[in-house]
């Protein structure tokens, strides 16, 4: 049977609970659900510092608004 790389695919399957059913429970925005996304799936997709700069880039975000709003 092949891999439904839409619906299921392995590199998001390799545990218990799927990133998007842990991202959804903990009710995160797009950002903070891109971070557990890239990092969760890094090892698995063949292109792990890829995936590691991408959850950093929308980390770093992350951090820069939470600076702009500690200043206000």
């Amino acid at each position: 049977m092949p891999e439904d790389m839409v619906n299921k695919p392995p590199h998001y399957s390799m545990g218990s609970i799927e990133p998007i059913d842990y991202i959804e429970s903990w009710q995160m925005d797009f950002r903070e659900g891109a971070v557990i996304k890239y990092v969760t799936r890094a090892p698995y997709k063949g292109k792990r510092l890829q995936d590691l700069e991408k959850a950093r880039w929308f980390l770093n975000r992350l951090i820069d608004e939470a600076k702009e709003r500690e200043d206000e």
